[in-house]
């Protein structure tokens, strides 16, 4: 339970990286790269992109009134929690021929907006902050899935300059998720 606390950090502190810095630039690309590598399946190169602590989630949205808004997400109950270790055993059975769930695979695209920087207490490191809308089409069917969430990241920069995802918590806007299963990544 404590780790699940700790990944629902307070987006409010720190600087925000100003838009248009080299900084600002440099991690929305990174956003937009990993988005293009998802769509394009291209999950092994994606996988490169998975710092080895990385904690990456999705609690269970819960319908509240607005004076309950706050509790709107319940951390206990997860669509997935998952770690380095088991994203990369999904990427190796989605590679594979074993993938039931997606074969063939869905057509997806994913449109990330409303990117917000802040720096951390670490200086290679970034809380970031964006909403991403993500279409999903499977088979012939004219039916179009629309999973939408806020995204709670924290990217840290290597030594050579490159990026890492360490932490993703994907804040679901729906209650009831109206796609079959979840079988890709977010």
């Amino acid at each position: 339970m404590q780790q699940v606390q700790k990944q629902s950090r307070d987006v409010t502190q720190g600087q925000y990286v100003p838009v248009g810095s080299a900084d600002y630039s440099a991690v929305l690309t990174f956003l937009y790269e990993e988005a293009a590598l998802l769509d394009q399946l291209r999950l092994s190169e994606w996988g490169e992109r998975l710092a080895t602590d990385l904690v990456y989630t999705a609690p269970l949205r819960h319908t509240r009134l607005g004076v309950d808004h706050a509790k709107s997400f319940v951390r206990s109950v997860m669509h997935f929690h998952d770690d380095y270790r088991s994203i990369m055993g999904r990427i190796l059975r989605l590679s594979g021929q074993s993938a039931w769930a997606e074969d063939p695979p869905s057509r997806t695209r994913r449109l990330i907006t409303n990117v917000l920087i802040r720096e951390t207490a670490n200086s290679n490191e970034f809380d970031v902050t964006s909403y991403q809308l993500l279409t999903r089409s499977r088979f012939s069917d004219h039916n179009v899935d629309l999973i939408s969430c806020e995204r709670r990241d924290l990217i840290r920069r290597e030594a050579d300059g490159s990026f890492k995802l360490a932490r993703r918590e994907a804040l679901l806007d729906q209650s009831v998720i109206g796609t079959p299963n979840l079988a890709v990544f977010l």
